[in-house]
């Protein structure tokens, strides 16, 4: 009996090893394809626009982190071109994703999300305590070997355009009725090594998402 009850033991531990391992390595999660129209008209997406610092533990749906990261770096034309301008069209600032689930990288060229670690690292991304409650962190990293910019407004540049992408989630999170806000208090060097970034890679700011605690 009590061998029989190890190899059971030892089958469903395997399995559940085995499932864990298929889903780490089923590769880049494909996202639904993003709604293009509805929301509110600007106007009023402006109006509402502000930053909120409290978080429900609520998840979003796929459809809406699809949409939210469209809006905040898709691609909106046939040229590769995207939703937020960037200095000569580096488009240097790559956008990862850390949910409850995991920490992900957003590939707007396949609309997908290439998994970096499968733990929730959400309250590294900031240094203050309701990171960890939002259902997103968005950390904009800038990869400075497509930027071809030496001289002295080339943090400049590369901040701007971090910056426009932000107030792009802003404004999609106005008109959804989502709360956010984009954080500059963030341990980047213990981040960049979670994320695995690279020597040439670094994190510019980070960017709570979620639904606002009622």
């Amino acid at each position: 009996m009590k061998a029989r009850s190890t190899l059971t033991a030892g089958i469903l531990l395997t399995f559940v090893l085995g499932c864990f391992l298929f889903s780490y390595a089923a590769g880049p999660i494909q996202l639904p394809n993003p709604q293009r129209e509805g929301g509110k008209p600007l106007m009023s997406a402006l109006n509402d626009r502000m930053s909120a610092r409290a978080f429900s533990d609520q998840k979003l749906q796929m459809q809406t982190l699809s949409n939210l990261l469209w809006a905040a770096f898709g691609i909106n034309r046939p040229d590769g071109r995207r939703t937020a301008p960037s200095a000569k069209n580096w488009q240097e600032i790559d956008i990862y994703v850390a949910t409850a689930d995991g920490a992900y990288l957003y590939d707007a060229k396949k609309n997908t999300l290439d998994p970096i670690e499968m733990k929730d690292i959400r309250a590294m991304t900031g240094m203050q305590p309701f990171v960890k409650d939002a259902a997103v962190n968005l950390v904009y990293v800038a990869d400075f070997s497509k930027v071809d910019e030496t001289g002295p407004n080339r943090q400049l540049l590369v901040g701007a355009d971090a910056g426009l992408i932000s107030e792009n989630v802003y404004l999609f999170c106005a008109s959804e009725g989502l709360a956010t806000v984009v954080r500059a208090y963030v341990d980047r060097d213990a981040l960049a090594k979670e994320l695995k970034l690279k020597p040439e890679q670094s994190i510019i700011l980070a960017q709570s998402v979620g639904y606002p605690k009622k």
